[in-house]
């Protein structure tokens, strides 16, 4: 059981980070109205993998993996939850751009896609990358005991 939820855990963490990979290679400059439909649906899978990092992170701490005592009493675990909470709360200003643009597209307007709409949803996508090269160091950390009191 361990091991396989240690797996969805990875595994989630990758989906996410392809997904916010692949919203940066889609939302340039070249951005075309016909890819607005694509960037929502990666942005909702990007949501989707957000939820199953969370959910398994929340079995490995409380059902298997070292126990809730170890994660709970090192402050490390909560950089990590706080840079996660981070990138969230980041990700909320592009997902509101996407959501604005498909809503636009889907009642029959030509949205503009204006280049300083463009320039700043994918300078949240690059913080969000950027917050999230960190949750790797601080579960490496976390794990080989890093900010546990001895």
């Amino acid at each position: 059981m361990d091991a396989a939820l240690a797996y969805l855990h990875f595994a989630s963490i990758m989906l996410l980070t392809a997904f916010l990979v692949s919203e940066l290679c889609l939302c340039t400059p070249r951005l075309r109205l016909e890819q607005v439909p694509m960037l929502a649906r990666l942005d909702l899978l990007y949501l989707v993998a957000a939820i199953a990092v969370l959910a398994s992170g929340a079995l490995r701490v409380f059902v298997t993996g070292k126990g809730p005592g170890f994660y709970l009493s090192n402050p490390v675990f909560y950089i990590k939850l706080a840079l996660f909470l981070a990138i969230g709360l980041v990700s909320i200003s592009p997902t509101v751009q996407f959501l604005r643009w498909r809503r636009a597209l889907n009642t029959g307007e030509q949205p503009v896609l204006e280049a300083g709409d463009i320039r700043t949803a994918r300078r949240y996508i690059l913080l969000e990358l950027a917050l999230l090269a960190f949750v790797p160091l601080m579960a490496v950390l976390m794990a080989r005991g890093i900010g546990l009191q001895r």
